[in-house]
């Protein structure tokens, strides 16, 4: 049962090639997912995608498949780098913000489903109606506007008199 600290934290493969690779990788995910607009529920596609590729490496440097630990850690720290950036960069400049992030995508109008916005993202009007529900809402009709957050969550305008809810954001999920 002897240890072999040299494979188990010296790298065998070039510090620069790692972050490269990862950088390649994460990059690529990121805009392949980002065709997709949007993630539904309460996690974003790029929390996702750091938890799966974080997930990936870490394993790597666990398993010991001729990866060792510093490679694992100096991967996971270029992801989570690349990450942490993006969030930044869409914090400080709108037009970073409108190239990573979708723009809220119109679900409902006056009452009545916006079919090809709905097409758009595999929505069915029952799903939608499921997150109605949700908050209290029975029908469309009472909806002036209904909105896909990039989020994945729904925000919804009702219109004036449009019963007791109240007309601030409500989210699904």
């Amino acid at each position: 049962m002897a240890i072999d600290w040299n494979t188990m934290f010296v790298p065998s493969e070039s510090i620069l090639e790692i972050v490269i690779r990862g950088t390649i990788m994460y990059l690529g995910m990121y805009f392949i997912l980002r065709l997709f607009r949007r993630q539904s529920g309460a996690i974003g596609t790029a929390d996702l995608l750091v938890l799966v590729v974080i997930a990936d490496a870490a394993q790597n440097g666990m398993a010991g498949d001729s990866r060792s630990i510093t490679e694992a850690l100096i991967l996971i720290t270029t992801i989570v780098l690349w990450d942490v950036f993006f969030d930044w960069l869409g914090f400080k400049s709108t037009f970073a913000r409108r190239l990573l992030e979708p723009s809220p995508l119109l679900i409902i109008e006056n009452g009545k489903f916006v079919e090809a916005n709905l097409r758009q993202e595999f929505l069915t009007e029952d799903d939608v109606m499921g997150t109605l529900r949700e908050h209290g809402l029975e029908n469309a009709a009472s909806v002036k506007r209904c909105y896909l957050e990039s989020s994945g969550h729904f925000s919804v305008v009702l219109e004036n008199g449009g019963g007791s809810q109240k007309p601030d954001a409500t989210k699904a999920g």
